[in-house]
């Protein structure tokens, strides 16, 4: 039977058979904001596999094809237009999941690699100025209350998130002579779902075990 069929069949059966087993292509971010001012320089990234002699990439933009089959997408100059969701695909890989970027027009902007974080994961924000104009007496709000001022450190850290941290940050900060703020934008702590299902089942036994009466004592040095 296969030897009656000619390559070219052979070819999309061999296709259709491994395409589930393709990895999927993933967009990347270069810098590795999300939100950006007009003008900003953005490049997004494919990471996919290529079939050999095929180093051709597909770009979507709002499910619209790029006229570009380069392996990264170059934004010189970024414009209000250019937001939108992002999609690629290699040769040898599955269409990425979408990439949100946003494009805004304003002095100031609150920039974060996430803004969904793991408890114990680090929250990291940028007060990014348009055209990297000079920011002086950064300020950074949380839920209207201030955090940091510096008068020139454009960057927030937080080691370690915990849920408070939780909630509506912006910054502000003095450009020439005016006084300019970033929208407002919402961060979110979440709990490990592993180990809070892991926690609520070992709370789970031991109640089980002291109404069966399963609780063991340990004698203390004093009582030997």
């Amino acid at each position: 039977m296969w030897q009656l069929l000619p390559s070219t069949a052979l070819l999309l059966l061999v296709s259709a058979g491994t395409q589930a087993d393709l990895p999927k292509a993933v967009v990347l971010l270069d810098p590795q904001w999300d939100r950006v001012l007009k003008d900003d320089h953005v490049t997004l990234k494919c990471q996919g596999d290529y079939a050999p002699g095929d180093n051709s990439t597909r770009w979507w933009l709002n499910g619209t094809l790029i006229p570009n089959h380069a392996s990264s997408y170059l934004i010189t100059d970024a414009k209000v237009e250019d937001s939108g969701d992002y999609k690629c695909q290699t040769g040898l890989s599955t269409l990425s999941d979408p990439v949100k970027l946003k494009v805004y027009v304003g002095w100031l902007l609150l920039q974060a690699p996430r803004w969904v974080v793991q408890e114990g994961e680090p929250i990291q924000l940028k007060c990014h100025s348009w055209k990297k104009t000079t920011v002086q007496k950064v300020q950074f709000f949380q839920n209207g209350q201030g955090k940091q001022f510096s008068y020139q450190n454009s960057d927030f850290y937080i080691p370690e998130a915990k849920l408070e941290h939780s909630g509506s940050y912006f910054c502000r900060g003095i450009i020439g002579s005016k006084n300019e703020s970033s929208e407002a934008v919402n961060i979110t702590v979440q709990v490990d779902t592993g180990l809070y299902f892991s926690m609520k089942r070992d709370l789970r036994n031991s109640k089980q075990d002291w109404r069966n009466g399963k609780v063991t004592w340990t004698q203390g040095p004093q009582g030997k």
